[in-house]
């Protein structure tokens, strides 16, 4: 399964209303380090795919939605369950630094 895009209009329904944890990429064009890592999440959306969503919010289209949640350095991974934030990574990593992270998130 794929990352899904997403934007201040569909935050709502594909992240607080979602029936299981979402991880949102909040991310820009621009940003060397979000490139980077797109390649793991891309990898860890398969791979996690019956754990987490993996989505990405261009910061280009979901402006709001990052100036909610605080996001002031990119690439920056705000993990949600039931609708609330429980977990945040702000930075590039390897993508095994990614998954474990993002695995002891979800335990």
């Amino acid at each position: 399964m794929a990352t899904k895009a997403i934007s201040d209009t569909s935050f709502t329904d594909d992240v607080l209303s979602a029936d299981k944890p979402v991880l949102v990429d909040f991310w820009a064009d621009w940003c060397g380090p979000c490139k980077m890592i797109a390649p793991a999440l891309e990898e860890l959306s398969d791979e996690l795919a019956d754990q987490v969503t993996i989505t990405k919010a261009n910061l280009d289209d979901a402006p709001d939605s990052a100036a909610k949640y605080g996001i002031r350095t990119i690439p920056n991974l705000v993990l949600f369950r039931n609708g609330e934030e429980v977990a945040r990574f702000s930075r590039a990593a390897p993508k095994g630094q990614l998954k474990a992270w993002l695995e002891g998130a979800l335990a």
